[in-house]
C-alpha cells in the first residue's frame, strides 16, 4: 500500500506527516517553525513566502529521512494545507514580488470600503460573491498593494494564496482549487467562478493574473526533478489540489459530510460545517466558502485565540500548565470580568479597529487567576457569537470536535463544553490539516489512477477517529452562567465599535 505525506503551512510553522494507507496510521512527523516580520505598523501582518518553502523542504526532508529510502519509494502523493486569504505577489518570472500579506492582516479596511462601495454596498457583495468584503480576505490586499505601493503592482503577473505558492514551490504549476479560492473574496461562491464584478472594482487586467479554478480533487502536478531529487522522492508522486487550512481541516477531522461541526482552537479560532449547497449569511458574519470536497463549508473565523493566552500566559510567566492551574482558581465566569479580545482586530465580529478590552476589574478580580481565566473564556465567547450565528442558519451542532493547542487542555475543553453548550471532543490524530492534505492526496490519486467512482469517505473512514479520552459534557450551572456573561460581551462589543479607529489612530501616532 501506499504513503502520503500531509503538509500544514501555518503562521507560525509547517508540519508534516506521513499516512500508511494500509494501516491508516501516522508514521512520521516534523515541524519547522518561522516567524512574522517584525517591527511594522499596528494592522500589518506579514510574511516571507521563502521562508515557507525553506520550511518545507525540511519538513519534507525529515519525514522522508524518518521512514527511510526504501520507504520513501511507497510515496505517491503530496496534499499541502495553507494559511488561508494571504496574498503572494508574483512577477512574470514567478518571483516574489514583496512579503505576503496574511489573513490577520487588518490594515486593509479601507480597500474593503472602496471595493464595497464599487459593488453597491454591503447587500451587493452578498448578492454577486456569497460573501462581504472583510480585511481578512485577499482582494483588499491586491487593491492595497495597488494603491499604497504601485510600482510593485506594475509587476504583478501572477495571484497565490500561501497554499497555491507552495504547490507551485513543489511543482511549478500556477493552480487554485474552489476551497481556498472561495476566500479570496473574488468568486462567486454559488457559481465557483471568478466574479468579474469585484476584479472590474479592483483592476480589470486582475482577471489575467489570476489561475483557473479547478476541481478540488484534481492534481496542481507532480513533483518537480530537481525537488524529488532534493527529498529522495520520486518524480511520479502527486501534488494534490490541496487547498486553505480549513478546508484541509475539515477532511482531517471527517467533517466531510452533513452533521458534523468542527472549531480549531489556535492562533485563529474556526468553526465550520459541511453542507451540500451553499450557505449564505444575508449579514455576512459567516463565510460561504467552498469545501475542498467538492461541497460546501460555511465558516467563521476569529482572529484571536491562542494568540491571546500565550500573551497573557507570558505575562504571568507561566508554562502552559500553569496557566489552566491558575485559571481555575477563579470561578466559572470570572466573577463578571471579560474580556475584548481584539489584540488584532476582529473578523466575526467583524471589528477591524478593534483592540483588547477587559472590563469588570476591581479588587475582586485584578489578580492573575481572574485575568487568565477571563482571557481564555472571552476567546472561547468570541467563538460562540459565531457558532449561535450558524445556529441561526440552520447549521446547529450536537457535538463538535475539537483541534489546534487550545484543544489539548482539560480543563479549556471543558470550557469550551459550558460555554458553547454542546459536548467536545478531540481527535486522535490532532494535526487535522496535515492529515487532510495527506487524505486528500490519496483521493486524488485514486481518481487519477482510474477509480473515478473513488470517495474521500473511503479514506477518511478508518483513519479519522475521535478520541473518547477527552470527551466533555457541559456543566448546566456553567452553561445558564456562561449565557449571561455572552451577553454582557456582546453588548460591550457593540457599544465600544465607535470608538475603537480613534484608539487605533491614536496608537498609531505613538
Amino acid at each position: 500500500m501506499s504513503l502520503f505525506i500531509g503538509i500544514d503551512s501555518g503562521t507560525q510553522s509547517v508540519k508534516a506527516i506521513v499516512l500508511d494507507l494500509e494501516t491508516r496510521k501516522v508514521v512520521a512527523e516534523a515541524r519547522a517553525p518561522h516567524q512574522l516580520i517584525e517591527g511594522l505598523p499596528v494592522g500589518h501582518m506579514e510574511q516571507h513566502p521563502e521562508d515557507w518553502t525553506s520550511a518545507l523542504d525540511f519538513v519534507i526532508g525529515e519525514v522522508v529521512a524518518k521512514i527511510g529510502a526504501e520507504q520513501a519509494k511507497r510515496v505517491r502523493g503530496i496534499g499541502v494545507s495553507g494559511q488561508q486569504h494571504g496574498f503572494v505577489p508574483l512577477d512574470e518570472n514567478g518571483a516574489v514580488i514583496r512579503p505576503a500579506k496574511l489573513w490577520c492582516d487588518t490594515s486593509t479596511a479601507p480597500e474593503c470600503a472602496i471595493i464595497t462601495k464599487k459593488l453597491g454596498g454591503p447587500k451587493a457583495a452578498i448578492r454577486k460573491t456569497g460573501n462581504l468584503i472583510l480585511p481578512g480576505f485577499t482582494a483588499p490586499k491586491i487593491l492595497w498593494l495597488k494603491r499604497h505601493e504601485p510600482e510593485n503592482y506594475k509587476k504583478l503577473r501572477h495571484v497565490l494564496l500561501p497554499h497555491d505558492y507552495l504547490n507551485f514551490h513543489l511543482t511549478g504549476n500556477y493552480f487554485m482549487e474552489f476551497g481556498d479560492a472561495s476566500g479570496t473574496a473574488m468568486m462567486d461562491v454559488r457559481t465557483r467562478k471568478w466574479s468579474k464584478d469585484v476584479i472590474a472594482a479592483i483592476d480589470r487586467k486582475l482577471a489575467d493574473y489570476l489561475p483557473p479554478i479547478s476541481e478540488s480533487h484534481q492534481a496542481a502536478g507532480t513533483l518537480r526533478a530537481e525537488l524529488a531529487a532534493k527529498y529522495g522522492l520520486s518524480t511520479d508522486v502527486v501534488v494534490s489540489a490541496g487547498g486553505g487550512d480549513n478546508m484541509m481541516g475539515a477532511i482531517g477531522t471527517g467533517n466531510v459530510a452533513p452533521g458534523v461541526v468542527t472549531a480549531s482552537f489556535g492562533t485563529s479560532g474556526t468553526i465550520y460545517a459541511f453542507a451540500s449547497k451553499p450557505v449564505i449569511d444575508p449579514q455576512g458574519e459567516i463565510a460561504a466558502f467552498c469545501s475542498s470536497t467538492g461541497g460546501w463549508l460555511p465558516l467563521l473565523c476569529t482572529m484571536n485565540v491562542t494568540t491571546v493566552t500565550e500573551q497573557i500566559r507570558t505575562l504571568f510567566g507561566l508554562d502552559v500548565r500553569a496557566l489552566d492551574d491558575s485559571a481555575a482558581k477563579a470561578p466559572a465566569g470570572a466573577n463578571g470580568l471579560i474580556l475584548l479580545p481584539y489584540l488584532a482586530g476582529e473578523r466575526t465580529p467583524n471589528v477591524p479597529d478593534g483592540s483588547g478590552v477587559f472590563f469588570g476589574l476591581n479588587q475582586k478580580t485584578f489578580n492573575a487567576a481572574h485575568l487568565n481565566r477571563a482571557a481564555m473564556e472571552g476567546v472561547t465567547m468570541g467563538m460562540n457569537y459565531g457558532l449561535r450565528r450558524l445556529a441561526t442558519l440552520g447549521v446547529k451542532a450536537k457535538e463538535i470536535r475539537v483541534t489546534g493547542g487550545g484543544s489539548k487542555s482539560p480543563f479549556w475543553r471543558q470550557m469550551m463544553a459550558d460555554i458553547f453548550g454542546v459536548p467536545v471532543v478531540g481527535m486522535v490524530e490532532d494535526e487535522g490539516a496535515a492529515l487532510g492534505g495527506a487524505l486528500q492526496a490519496a483521493w486524488c490519486v485514486a481518481i487519477r489512477d482510474g477509480n473515478k467512482k473513488a470517495k474521500l469517505t473511503d479514506f477518511t473512514t478508518g483513519t479519522v477517529a475521535l478520541d473518547e479520552s477527552t470527551r466533555c459534557t457541559p456543566n448546566k450551572a456553567n452553561v445558564a452562567r456562561y449565557r449571561e456573561l455572552q451577553a454582557l460581551q456582546d453588548k460591550l462589543s457593540l457599544a465600544l465599535r465607535e470608538v475603537f479607529a480613534d484608539q487605533r489612530a491614536l496608537a498609531n501616532k505613538a
